[in-house]
């Protein structure tokens, strides 16, 4: 222990003042503005207790609003509740508004089909914006360091990154700032050794449970003591030439997709397919890319490989040929133009139809409704078959599909839900929502044909005439 205590006071002694280098990165990157709300990311962890501190070193300088932010992410126990009571009063003592927060960062992570990493950083993110949202305008502050990005560089080769992917995070990424980007842990603990700033310990941050605590903690030493002792630094290095070089290729790509554009809207983009494919294919890659990014907003769900045959097709260049990519993507050829679009699934219309004792045929539907009434059950039932107390129906029977604020009891509940909300829960895709028929009187939806039915109109010992209904396609 005194080893590492000595290494960190020699260190600092040697090294630059890391609130030196901090000031400089706020100015340089224009990280923050006067009057600008900044929101910081406090775990309690060195790196954001150092970054906390040096900025509010720098708000005697330069006027700006600070408020902390902290996320108990549901995995420690007690541990993660001190560590949350440990920022609260910092922030009581400093006289800093704080928002804090406990959220069930493994149970999102399974529901979204996501890791716990990347449930945690949405989770995260979410609210910080909404604390952004109701203080105003400003940026969010994290404590990303040089050791961080180094990091994030070796996830990324494995993953088979390109040279965008070796840029690495950035000082400013749209409303995130990261100030202490190209300072080392080192560094960092000698400012907090220094300055005597008092910070508590994450100890799943010494498990390798998650891909970048066993980058730090198990590839990380080895490439050390291996390879290259500063793998750190020959990294960093590597992620601003990287950076340099993808901006230039996007610039370029800027350069031409304005030339060979011919229109573009919200819906589609058409280019000049004979000055598309006289380019060199790292541009073709990049302008599709944004392309795609202009049309739909994300690159995620298309990968490599569909913007490699989407090139092909253009290369191709034969009219009618078309191709569908993720995210409801097209791609196709019309004599010297190719284009890339956003399917633009039809409007459904509202319908509703009125329907009585006997077969009701629905032909906009493509589906077939038979009534009947009966004072008993039959013995044998249809799938598509349900039955409901005649006596409550209020008025008449119709068909229609749903409305905003629609709701109904489902079978065996006693409170009201949403129907929106019950298409959530059924997974039912956004699409095919105002399409599923109910089946409804003058006052409730008494079944959702081929989902649930309503609480209020089931068949009891009390039930004297019995609606029964059964559907079919035709």
């Amino acid at each position: 222990m005194h080893c590492e205590l000595d290494k960190i006071r020699v260190y600092y002694i040697i090294g630059e003042s890391m609130l030196d280098i901090v000031k400089r990165n706020v100015e340089k990157y224009n990280l923050i503005k006067e009057k600008d709300n900044i929101v910081i990311g406090v775990s309690g962890g060195p790196d954001s207790m150092a970054l906390l501190y040096s900025l509010l070193e720098i708000k005697k300088e330069l006027d700006f609003n600070i408020l902390i932010a902290h996320v108990n992410h549901g995995i420690r126990g007690e541990d993660a509740k001190a560590d949350q009571i440990f920022v609260e009063n910092k922030a009581k003592e400093l006289n800093i508004m704080c928002y804090s927060k406990e959220i069930d960062m493994d149970a999102y992570a399974k529901e979204y089909g996501i890791s716990p990493e990347e449930a945690g950083r949405e989770l995260r993110y979410e609210f910080f914006r909404e604390i952004l949202k109701k203080n105003g305008n400003g940026k969010i502050a994290v404590a990303h360091n040089k050791n961080d990005q180094a990091e994030t560089l070796l996830l990324r080769i494995m993953r088979g990154t390109g040279i965008d992917g070796l840029g690495g995070m950035d000082f400013i990424s749209g409303d995130i700032i990261r100030p202490l980007l190209n300072i080392s842990r080192e560094e960092i603990e000698a400012y907090i050794f220094k300055e005597k700033i008092e910070t508590v310990l994450d100890k799943t941050n010494l498990i390798p449970i998650y891909s970048r605590n066993k980058v730090r903690l198990e590839l990380m030493p080895y490439i050390m003591d291996n390879f290259n002792p500063n793998i750190v630094n020959a990294l960093w290095r590597l992620s601003r030439s990287s950076d340099n070089d993808s901006k230039f290729l996007e610039n370029i790509t800027l350069e031409k997709y304005k030339l060979i554009v011919k229109k573009e809207n919200k819906h589609s983009i058409i280019f000049n397919g004979h000055l598309f494919n006289n380019l060199d294919i790292c541009i073709k890659y990049r302008i599709i890319r944004l392309a795609i990014l202009k049309l739909d907003g994300s690159l995620q769900g298309v990968g490599e490989q569909s913007i490699t045959l989407l090139i092909e097709l253009f290369e191709e260049f034969k009219t009618g040929k078309k191709l569908n990519l993720p995210r409801n993507l097209v791609g196709r050829i019309s004599y010297d133009e190719l284009i890339l679009e956003k399917f633009q699934e039809k409007t459904v219309k509202d319908y509703e139809y009125e329907v009585y004792v006997g077969e009701n045929e629905l032909l906009d539907l493509g589906i077939s409704i038979n009534i009947r009434i009966s004072d008993t059950i039959p013995k044998n039932s249809l799938k598509n078959t349900r039955y409901f107390d005649y006596d409550k129906i209020k008025g008449n029977l119709r068909v229609r599909n749903r409305k905003t604020g629609d709701r109904f009891i489902p079978f065996g509940m006693n409170g009201t839900k949403k129907i929106k909300d019950y298409f959530i829960d059924k997974k039912i895709p956004k699409e095919f929502r105002d399409k599923i028929p109910l089946l409804a009187d003058d006052e409730n939806i008494i079944w959702i044909l081929g989902y649930a039915t309503s609480q209020i109109y089931r068949v009891t010992g009390d039930t004297k005439n019995i609606l029964i209904v059964d559907y079919k396609s035709i």
